[in-house]
């Protein structure tokens, strides 16, 4: 899941942030599943995180923020890095959603082109 490719460049800034999370997904086998992952790296479009069960690129997934009780819904757009107990898995939100995460000070390019140009002196 490297970022080689300039066409797949990232539309905003990685955040390095662990984070468990709430994740629900209806695995390749029919069952819905329910389980804790935690987030590796995070930004507005969606994130990176370490699941306990494995998911398929394009797989639709929710996430759920427990601190917050916010809930985005996204899809599976990578995986790799399969452990014995723990799979790597990149989530593209359905649309931008950068307070969904708890950082209090997001990068800029997080921000709306409204927020921006409020954030102005």
């Amino acid at each position: 899941m490297g970022d080689g490719d300039p066409g797949k460049r990232r539309r905003s800034q990685r955040v390095m942030l662990q984070v468990a999370v709430l994740m629900r997904a209806t695995l390749p086998d029919g069952r819905s599943a329910q389980v804790q992952a935690f987030t590796v790296a995070v930004n507005a479009h969606g994130g990176l995180l370490e699941s306990p069960v494995q998911l398929e690129a394009n797989q639709r997934i929710s996430l759920i923020n427990p601190g917050s009780g916010k809930e985005v819904a996204g899809r599976v757009v990578g995986v790799g890095g399969s452990g014995s107990t723990v799979h790597e898995v990149a989530v593209e939100f359905d649309s931008r959603s950068p307070q969904f995460w708890p950082i209090a000070f997001p990068p800029e390019d997080w921000a709306t082109p409204e927020e921006a140009k409020h954030d102005r002196f």
